[in-house]
């Protein structure tokens, strides 16, 4: 990871740190701590555990402040879904997290940038930074603008991102969306490649996956947290 990495993360969350130093240990696996213990550095992991808490609360209050018509019973199961593993994992592809991990030898060789699990922590870790910088309040902000939208179409039993963005885009004449492949990178049994998603030919937002059609499912779910 560089600062220039770090400035783009930041970009990506629409939100700058006033301690930077933060958010770089929000991306410090153990791994890569415990093989540089004499630099003094410290894992993600105490940070992780108060993201957990904080995106709880934080989904908590979106939920009963705008799903109004639930009961107790879909509340619970709305929030489990908008912070399981694999709803974060994709949010820190949308991010772009894995290429910002700092990682081990031994997790950068078995895919650990790939590995939903390292991204879920991290992206719980990355909340608990931000809360830290800049308050529940920013962070409740980054969370509905990250997750909440994508959570009400899984509700609705919706997961093809592409079409849900074509649906939004439709409702204005004269739009146009285009997908692009800006990137391609790791070896030919992982590959990693980053796609933008286009309106009008202007950048309209990016993401990354194991495949082309998954890093275009991810650059539509960024673009319809900005619709």
């Amino acid at each position: 990871m560089n600062e220039q990495q770090l400035i783009e993360l930041q970009e990506k969350l629409n939100y700058r740190f006033k301690k930077p130093e933060l958010l770089a240990a929000a991306l410090t696996h153990s791994s890569y701590a415990n093989e540089n213990k004499k630099n003094g550095l410290v894992s993600n992991e105490r940070l992780e555990f108060l993201g957990d808490s904080i995106l709880g609360l934080a989904v908590a209050e979106l939920i009963y402040k705008h799903k109004t018509k639930l009961t107790e019973g879909q509340m619970t199961k709305l929030r489990a879904e908008m912070v399981c593993e694999k709803s974060l994992a994709a949010l820190a592809g949308t991010l772009g997290l894995g290429e910002c991990l700092m990682l081990g030898r031994g997790e950068e060789k078995g895919g650990g940038r790939l590995r939903p699990s390292i991204l879920a922590d991290a992206t719980e870790a990355v909340l608990a930074a931000v809360y830290l910088d800049g308050g529940l309040r920013t962070v409740t902000a980054l969370i509905k603008r990250h997750l909440f939208s994508d959570s009400l179409m899984s509700e609705l039993g919706t997961t093809d991102y592409k079409t849900a963005l074509q649906e939004k885009v439709q409702t204005k004449p004269g739009q146009s969306l285009s997908y692009h492949v800006t990137d391609e990178s790791g070896p030919d049994h992982m590959k990693l490649f980053t796609a933008e998603v286009r309106l009008n030919g202007g950048f309209f937002g990016q993401g990354c996956g194991k495949s082309k059609k998954e890093a275009e499912q991810a650059a539509a779910r960024a673009a319809l947290g900005a619709v």
